[in-house]
């Protein structure tokens, strides 16, 4: 079935699946198209209109990746954001020159002339910039219809060409009314007709998955997260009992995270060997302290031990994998939009094994993941479960990883996790998790004098993970945990809450 998108030009953002996403969100049908792509393949696809993305660049360097001017012939509406509006300026006779001040984060932004493009949203609001270069003088035919502090062309348009740029963010969840904003352009400008549904997503990739598979056998390294989960039911769902999966315990899980997990994926009705191989983990992980070599470490003896396991499947041809856009983008850049490849981002356990790889959710975030999994019929208490790293707790404890060091940190998760959702908090979060610091803090219990370890605690709001805010506890629970945590797992003297954003930070401290 042929759907019109909304085209979304790639100049090297690392939002630009993001604003993909936003565009179906909103119920229209959108593909991610290179910057250099030939007109004609873009007349091809009639679209409702174009989304330049962000990008790295500056449009006055000498490789900046510019489109082909005719691309403003194609009679479609456009949007540029952030290095996409410079495009514009610089292409359309503007000019874009360096920026006095840089402008990253949130920015008030103030509307001085009212348009379709602003339809329901006041005058005032918050938005998100990240840039160091500014448009300093508009083409021909635009006009300015927001400023921001740093930004006096932070909104322009030529309205009779309708043709737009937002020099802020409006994909990220910090612009307030970003979706209102990308809503007014899709149907407001470009007049689209809702084509897109998640469901669609489902049935078109069973019929995909059954096509490329064939009558082959799939295995599956299953965590028991959001991700594998619903990525092996919605295997399962298309070829059946061919889809062996295989958990493996590695001995860096949460305290009772083995059981919950192989309970859950049973109940499933999902083909399932569980593998316990801690101490193989535990005894190479000894003496280490870089994180880089922990997740080697790991990863290549997970790749041994899953490979051992999966030798008994005959025929296995292709090996299924959770991988989430945010993935690709932290760990290899954005490759493309192949489902199916014979190499993988992280280890490499489909060249040694000749396996060709299956990711049907590449391309998506985790909350879209979870929409899909609530529609094939997965609870809720799965679904809802806060992302865990493959590593597990390897990367939480920082410094080596021993025995001793991870009993204290699985107890003091566990307090966090369980007062989280005893008092209605785990579920507004994206994820939370405590962490061990390779310091000692002097402390005092019952009048003795205390050299003790301290954990670290981390809660964030984000929706899709690509930036996140702390979580802002009451005083009165933070107060709490701390007290429990100190009471409960001896060998905790000291209790700290982390409030970095991402960016600068990541989530996880490893």
């Amino acid at each position: 079935m042929k759907r019109r998108p909304i085209l979304v030009v790639n100049f090297g953002s690392q939002y630009v699946q993001l604003i993909a996403r936003r565009v179906r969100e909103l119920g229209i049908y959108s593909e991610i198209v290179h910057w250099d792509t030939p007109i004609d393949e873009l007349k091809e696809k009639e679209p409702y209109g174009l989304i330049f993305s962000g990008g790295p660049a500056s449009v006055y360097a000498k490789d900046a990746p510019l489109p082909p001017k005719d691309i403003y012939e194609l009679g479609v509406p456009i949007l540029g954001i952030c290095y996409g509006l410079q495009v514009i300026a610089h292409q359309l006779g503007g000019k874009v020159e360096k920026s006095d001040h840089q402008e990253y984060g949130r920015a008030r932004l103030k509307v001085v002339k009212r348009d379709k493009i602003f339809e329901g949203i006041p005058d005032e609001f918050d938005v998100w910039m990240s840039h160091a270069d500014k448009v300093a003088q508009l083409p021909d035919g635009f006009e300015t219809l927001a400023v921001s502090d740093n930004s006096p062309h932070a909104v322009i348009a030529s309205r009779e060409r309708k043709i737009y740029g937002f020099q802020f963010h409006p994909e990220v969840v910090h612009t307030v009314y970003g979706r209102e904003l990308l809503s007014n352009f899709v149907y407001g400008v470009c007049g689209a007709e809702r084509n897109w549904e998640m469901g669609d997503f489902i049935s078109e990739k069973i019929e995909e998955i059954r096509n490329i598979v064939g009558n082959a056998q799939v295995i599956a390294a299953l965590s028991g997260g959001v991700d594998s989960t619903v990525a092996s039911l919605l295997v399962h769902r298309a070829i059946g009992d061919r889809l062996h999966c295989f958990f493996i315990d590695h001995g860096l899980l949460r305290l009772g995270e083995r059981e919950e997990v192989e309970n859950n994926l049973r109940a499933l009705g999902l083909p399932l060997k569980v593998v316990d191989a801690s101490e193989l983990f535990l005894e190479r992980l000894k003496g280490v302290e870089d994180p880089e070599e922990k997740r080697k470490i790991i990863g290549n003896t997970f790749i041994e031990v899953f490979e051992r396991e999966a030798k008994g499947v005959e025929r296995a041809e292709f090996l299924l994998q959770g991988t989430l856009y945010p993935d690709v983008v932290e760990s290899a850049g954005i490759k493309g939009s192949a489902k199916i490849k014979t190499h993988h981002n992280v280890g490499g356990l489909p060249q040694r094994m000749h396996l060709k790889l299956i990711e049907p959710f590449r391309e998506l975030f985790k909350d879209e993941v979870r929409e899909i999994g609530k529609l094939l019929g997965i609870p809720k208490e799965i679904l809802g479960r806060h992302p865990f790293p493959g590593p597990g707790l390897a990367i939480r404890i920082i410094g080596e990883v021993n025995r001793e060091d991870l009993e204290i940190l699985k107890k003091a998760d566990r307090i966090f996790i369980e007062e989280l959702k005893k008092n209605g908090f785990y579920d507004r979060i994206w994820q939370a998790f405590a962490v061990l610091l390779p310091i000692r803090s002097v402390g005092v219990m019952g009048d003795v004098r205390t050299y003790e370890k301290v954990i670290a605690l981390r809660a964030v709001e984000s929706t899709d993970g690509m930036t996140a805010d702390w979580y802002r506890f009451p005083y009165d629970f933070l107060d709490h945990v701390m007290r429990r945590i100190i009471n409960e797992v001896r060998g905790v003297g000291r209790v700290v809450y982390d409030v970095s954003s991402k960016p600068p930070s990541t989530i996880e401290w490893e």
